[in-house]
């Protein structure tokens, strides 16, 4: 871990409250000095009950969650929030452990980021999360307004997306973005590194195998059988297709 002296000013979600659930209490104390030395607030907490209380108690815009917790896991915390809450997770794991990594993107983990870590690339990827989060989208040319496919309704100005009977899908941040992209780019078959170029950026240095990951999150949540999907096809050595005639509206 490199030590936190350097103070890093961001001109962005400067007034962000940021939940750290981390049983290190070396690293967790390092982690909230340095967000707070960025004009972010921070609390910190050791396992899953402490941070159900900071829950009920606080509102926080994203949660730094550790994979090794004593008791509950993060994975299974993971799990559980992702039943209540679209709240952005970004999840610290073992550099070696890629298969925790996987495992925490499908239970809806937003991001990741290995141990050890610099505190800068921890602030980089919160503020990455956050700005998708808030609809900072990388197409700036399209404007604001609403996609609908299929019956199915994706606001771009609130970032909901709703079903045919209207009724509000709950999707993290990444799962929105990945879908917008879709929905911008309808009848072309787009590879998995314009995808990610498109919703997380190659500044991130996000993991390949996360839009595979996303793609099926999303295809749980849109398809009529996600085994057999019809809206988003896998190309085979191509990547991915978005089949629906989208309206924009």
């Amino acid at each position: 871990m490199v030590a936190a002296r350097e103070a890093l000013v961001i001109d962005v979600n400067t007034s962000a409250n940021i939940l750290v659930v981390e049983d290190d209490r070396e690293i967790s104390s390092l982690v909230a000095r340095y967000l707070s030395q960025n004009g972010m607030r921070s609390v910190a907490v050791h396992d899953g009950r402490e941070m159900d209380r900071a829950l009920r108690e606080g509102r926080f815009d994203l949660i730094v969650l550790d994979l090794n917790l004593p008791g509950e896991d993060g994975l299974s915390i993971c799990r559980r929030l992702r039943q209540s809450t679209t709240i952005p997770i970004i999840m610290l794991t073992a550099h070696s452990e890629d298969v925790d990594r996987i495992i925490g993107l499908e239970m809806g983990a937003d991001d990741y980021l290995g141990k050890p870590f610099n505190p800068r690339e921890l602030l980089a990827r919160i503020r990455a999360v956050m700005r998708r989060q808030q609809g900072a989208q990388p197409d700036q040319d399209a404007p604001p307004g609403a996609f609908a496919f299929n019956g199915w309704t994706l606001d771009a100005g609130k970032r909901e997306l709703s079903n045919p009977d209207d009724i509000r899908v709950a999707v993290t941040g990444a799962e929105f973005d990945l879908l917008r992209a879709f929905c911008e780019r309808p009848g072309r078959v787009l590879s998995r590194d314009i995808l990610l170029d498109l919703t997380q950026g190659r500044s991130a240095a996000p993991f390949e195998r996360s839009i595979d990951i996303l793609i099926s999150r999303l295809r749980q949540k849109i398809e009529r059988d996600p085994r057999e999907p019809e809206m988003i096809k896998t190309i085979r050595s191509g990547g991915y297709l978005f089949t629906p005639a989208v309206e924009r509206r």
